[in-house]
């Protein structure tokens, strides 16, 4: 596994122009949080084991980041993923809630993943979603690890959890929580989609 991403061939279909918009505004944000850091292409390369290319692609929505790739870029940016989230009308916004029809969206087709953040704007000690992951869908095609503590539970389907290369089998009620220096990846190998409540600490 590899960490590689889904490249785009040619869309006509107007349900998957709206991929495309994500994939713009995904884009879009990396590059300009990374001119806003400083960094050039090839300093978020350094410090994420990303290939200069794969970050030159996503900035211009050539490629779909998989959760992995965002994670990685979070972690070098020094934001929460939720940056890559889609905006929300300032006035729905309220500081310490977040209301279900208010939450904010990321959705990436290519891995089968969609993310609900559950907490308000802006950065914090935790971070909380629930991700739906449909028949298929998984965090990427690598293993990854930083510092911090990941846990979660089940609300219904199926989560094929993947810890230093064993996989667990986690069921509707199930739970979990581990060191997230442990190498770790997900997926969904059922034909029914799932929902998970995640939970981050990245230091």
């Amino acid at each position: 596994m590899d960490g590689r991403v889904a490249t785009k061939g040619r869309k006509d279909d107007p349900a998957i122009e709206a991929d495309d918009a994500v994939d713009l505004r995904l884009g879009e944000t990396v590059r300009l949080l990374r001119q806003r850091a400083g960094f050039s292409i090839q300093d978020v390369a350094n410090k994420t084991g990303l290939s200069i290319g794969m970050i030159s692609q996503l900035e211009r929505a050539r490629v779909t980041p998989s959760i992995r790739t965002l994670r990685l870029l979070s972690i070098a940016l020094d934001v929460p993923i939720s940056y890559f989230f889609e905006t929300r009308d300032p006035a729905d916004v309220q500081p310490y809630v977040v209301r279900r029809s208010n939450r904010r969206l990321l959705r990436l087709t290519a891995s089968g993943v969609v993310k609900e953040a559950l907490m308000p704007d802006g950065k914090g000690q935790l971070e909380l979603y629930e991700l739906t992951l449909n028949p298929g869908a998984s965090s990427g095609t690598d293993f990854l690890q930083h510092t911090g503590e990941k846990a979660g539970y089940i609300v219904s389907g199926s989560l094929r959890l993947w810890l230093d290369n064993q996989a667990h089998v986690l069921e509707a009620g199930d739970s979990f929580r581990f060191p997230s220096i442990v190498p770790h990846m997900f997926d969904n190998p059922t034909q029914q989609a799932a929902r998970v409540v995640w939970v981050t600490t990245l230091r």
